[in-house]
């Protein structure tokens, strides 16, 4: 790819943007919000209903689903609903189509204070699961200069980590125009579009959910040049998010949906984590995802030969954090969201951030996180422990290039 050529972006992935755009803001979110608040009066006792994109992120949540845990608590629930994209999830969130998702950490953030959505999240459903893959030729960050990469969304804990990482070799990352020589051009891609862009040098890279970054290795098309939990230590990507009203009017309920949840990601740690790669595979009869059980098992159940390559690399950096691939424990740490919000008020995004500036981190912890429900959950289950979670329930935040 040559250094200014900038890919013109699929029509399917500009319109997906700006829909999803128009959504986070509150005139674009207030139909979407009518149409849920009808359906609520109407189906007070609606069943779960799950949404989610075909991504590792997903796997608590589907495991909850396949293993029959919500069930086995009384809830009646229906068969999971995938999307290709986050504007059809957010949509089908927003308009009370689904109730229970997995949502960008950031994306959650702009929900409820750019489009004043009543979303809150309620659990973490993974640690980790995504990473920074390059061309094959790349062998300096500074090679990235004049290029474009890929991103899944602006409100991401992904375009965050990128552009600290790029930060610390002085690229700026711009959306508009064509990059110079020390810019790197960031485009909105749904993560399904990546490895095909990538594969034509369309892009120079991507960072994004696994599996994708797993497949690019198995095809030799990429290379992982860092992973973001080696960046951001036992970092949260996407969120179980629920709606309020179920929260406040269905109390009973939501605990049970998030005990569930806590369960799954119990017993995946608990040495299930090839069975949950099998579950996931397309040669499940649930065909929860599109992804072959050995991409799945690459991400999911790693062999440590993995770790010994991918120090070797420089793909791993902080050998001594012991990070997962992918990593599971449902506890929201208040620090994280309190240093996710001062980190985006440093990030550049394109669009509407005005509601940026004034968020006050220890607020946003506050008012958009709801962790009764799981902190209990965890405590009914004695998976305290388990999940390595101290007494306190309290961390620091560590974030090093």
């Amino acid at each position: 790819m040559g250094k200014n050529q900038t890919p013109a972006p699929s029509s399917d992935a500009r319109r997906h943007f700006l829909k999803l755009s128009a959504m986070f803001t509150a005139a674009g979110a207030l139909p979407l919000l009518q149409t849920y608040n009808k359906a609520y009066a109407a189906e007070p006792d609606a069943p779960v209903r799950i949404g989610y994109l075909p991504i590792t992120d997903a796997t608590p949540l589907l495991v909850a689903h396949h293993n029959k845990l919500f069930e086995n608590l009384g809830l009646h629930v229906e068969k999971p609903r995938r999307f290709r994209s986050w504007a059809q999830i957010v949509e089908a969130f927003l308009s009370g189509q689904v109730n229970v998702v997995h949502l960008l950490m950031p994306m959650t953030v702009w929900a409820r204070y750019g489009s004043k959505a009543p979303a809150k999240v309620v659990a973490w459903n993974h640690m980790e699961g995504s990473s920074f893959t390059v061309l094959p030729e790349i062998n300096h960050l500074t090679d990235l200069g004049g290029t474009t990469v890929a991103i899944p969304f602006w409100y991401s804990i992904h375009n965050i980590v990128l552009q600290y990482i790029f930060k610390s070799q002085g690229l700026e990352s711009i959306s508009e125009g064509k990059p110079g020589p020390k810019q790197v051009k960031l485009v909105v891609m749904s993560p399904g579009d990546m490895l095909p862009a990538l594969g034509t040098k369309q892009i120079s890279g991507y960072i994004v959910a696994e599996p994708f970054n797993a497949l690019a290795e198995i095809l030799k098309v990429g290379k992982i040049w860092r992973f973001t939990g080696d960046v951001w230590k036992n970092h949260a990507c996407c969120v179980v998010t629920m709606h309020e009203n179920d929260l406040q009017q269905r109390p009973e309920w939501s605990q049970k949906v998030v005990s569930a949840i806590v369960q799954a990601q119990s017993w995946i740690i608990d040495h299930h984590r090839e069975d949950a790669a099998r579950m996931l595979a397309k040669d499940n009869p649930a065909q929860y995802t599109p992804h072959a059980y050995a991409t799945l098992a690459r991400v999911l159940a790693p062999g440590p030969e993995q770790a010994v390559e991918y120090a070797k690399s420089r793909a791993i950096r902080h050998p001594d954090w012991n990070e997962h691939r992918i990593d599971f424990q449902p506890y929201p740490f208040p620090s994280y969201t309190e240093k996710l919000v001062e980190m985006l008020k440093t990030t550049y995004v394109s669009g509407r951030n005005d509601f940026l500036p004034g968020l006050d981190p220890k607020f946003v912890a506050g008012d958009l996180v709801d962790d009764r429900l799981v902190k209990k959950a965890i405590l009914d289950q004695g998976a305290r422990s388990k999940f390595g979670l101290p007494e306190s329930f309290t961390r620091g935040e560590i974030v090093e290039v």
